[in-house]
């Protein structure tokens, strides 16, 4: 005889009634949708912290949330391997919902209710995998952390922390004060996302606007390379390619005037 399996789920909500409200719902629909809480979290941050400790199947997720919002902590879960199950929990109007629909991407409207809830996990799959780039268009605005896959373990970069971004192979390096981080994120794609914060200064780094400390003339001989910039906080010096001096001079008259 064929069972039904037990999902391990995790909620993460900001509002301590709400989440009272899906353990209620979770209990009453554990006869039709076998289920155990493993987890709760009240923001994004913490749900990434959790996750060290338990791997759940399934993860309830509000969309609003404040530090860290339910479509930026989802699109750091997608990235596990495997990947839980999202679905979304949200107040949002039909648009929204619609959106979801024809990206395959679950929800629960509030106030959720306990019938929609069993359909929800009677099809959510644990292995299925949300894809990065479908969040990134449901998303408004630019992430606040950007995440690495280090030792088994999932690892959350703030933006704000980080001085400079540099491609290195298949990769791009993450630099902070405190060290460097390997990410699996497209350096063109990391700069049209946080346009704002970074300037170009080589076909292969970004900088940190605030981080840039100064300019000196290069003393390599490239033709490349006349000048390199100074960043705040580390002893690194990244070099600035002719095509893009006019530009990061232009800023440089900016921040000295």
């Amino acid at each position: 005889m064929n069972t039904v399996p037990t999902l391990s789920v995790m909620i993460v909500d900001d509002e301590a009634p709400a989440r009272a409200r899906l353990r209620d719902l979770l209990a009453d629909v554990a006869a039709e949708a076998p289920n155990v809480l493993v987890a709760e979290a009240d923001n994004g941050w913490r749900a990434i912290e959790a996750l060290k400790e338990n791997a759940p199947d399934v993860m309830l997720v509000d969309i609003r949330m404040p530090e860290m919002d339910g479509i930026e902590l989802a699109r750091h879960v997608a990235r596990l391997d495997p990947p839980p199950a999202i679905i979304f929990v949200t107040a949002y109007d039909s648009y929204a919902v619609r959106a979801f629909e024809l990206n395959a991407i679950d929800y629960l409207v509030k106030p959720v209710r306990a019938q929609r809830l069993a359909a929800a996990l009677q099809k959510a799959v644990p292995s299925r995998r949300i894809e990065p780039e479908v969040l990134a268009g449901l998303q408004k605005g630019a992430r606040t952390h950007l995440s690495c896959h280090e030792r088994g373990r999932l690892l959350l970069i703030p933006v704000a922390d980080i001085l400079y971004l540099k491609a290195d192979l298949k990769y791009v390096m993450a630099r902070t004060e405190a060290r460097e981080y390997l990410l699996e994120e497209s350096l063109t794609h990391l700069e049209q996302e946080f346009s704002e914060r970074f300037i170009r200064l080589h076909r292969g780094a970004l900088v940190a606007r605030e981080a840039i400390a100064g300019f000196e003339k290069s003393a390599a001989e490239d033709a490349e390379t006349q000048w390199q910039a100074l960043v705040r906080g580390v002893p690194d010096k990244l070099p600035v390619s002719r095509r893009q001096w006019t530009q990061v001079k232009s800023y440089a008259r900016q921040i000295s005037s």
